[in-house]
């Protein structure tokens, strides 16, 4: 058996362990970038399944789990951050031109706030869950809708109520403090009328979409 050189005995070793670490980094990357490509056109349900399949799949799990209807669960997001993965809150101006602090730490296609998004880690178990992740946002939507139900006796099948419980807390709903915030019911009446309108277009195309979902 041939004996190695020093020189080939030090490469040998470093070559390995370079390709582990290369391995490594590949299936490290595999786990945590996620395909946060927006759909062509977010304005029909239709459209938006047909470009994202997975994302349809990710809506019947949810829906399964937790009753809230898909149509309603996306209208949501649609509202918080019309799909967009990284959504954050605009700035608030200091002096009116300088960019200050945001108004909150929400984030992601859920818009949902840092304690939110712990609580739900906690009560689901889901603990690797990202706000980023269209999968895991679209589940937070589920449970959130469903502690609305649970806890402040909201149909699953109310946009309107849904939406503003979803904004102020099952708590803050109770009390009606969204009462004085037009532009907060104004959001919520969009909402509603949105779910509406994606409720009739699924009924052309659900049929379709359900032949193949598992595929994706």
């Amino acid at each position: 058996m041939p004996r190695l050189s020093r020189k080939s005995r030090k490469s040998k070793p470093r070559r390995a362990w370079l390709g582990y670490l290369l391995l490594g980094g590949l299936s490290f990357g595999a786990i945590t970038v996620y395909d946060n490509r927006t759909p062509r056109n977010v304005e029909d349900i239709c459209k938006i399944f047909g470009d994202r399949r997975d994302w349809y799949r990710a809506a019947k799990k949810s829906e399964e789990r937790w009753g809230t209807p898909t149509h309603i669960q996306l209208a949501i997001i649609h509202q918080e951050s019309s799909f967009r993965f990284n959504a954050k809150p605009p700035r608030s101006k200091l002096l009116g031109f300088i960019p200050w602090k945001r108004k909150s730490n929400a984030y992601g296609f859920a818009q949902a706030l840092d304690s939110t998004w712990v609580r739900y880690k906690n009560d689901t178990g889901r603990q690797s869950a990202d706000r980023d992740d269209f999968d895991d946002a679209i589940d937070f939507i589920g449970w959130y809708t469903d502690l609305s139900d649970k806890l402040a006796g909201i149909s699953k099948w109310d946009p309107y109520n849904q939406y503003l419980a979803y904004h102020e807390g099952q708590a803050g709903w109770l009390r009606g403090t969204y009462e004085e915030k037009s532009w907060l019911k104004k959001s919520a009446r969009r909402v509603d009328r949105r779910a509406k309108e994606w409720w009739a277009q699924l009924q052309g195309c659900e049929a379709d979409l359900n032949l193949y979902w598992w595929r994706f």
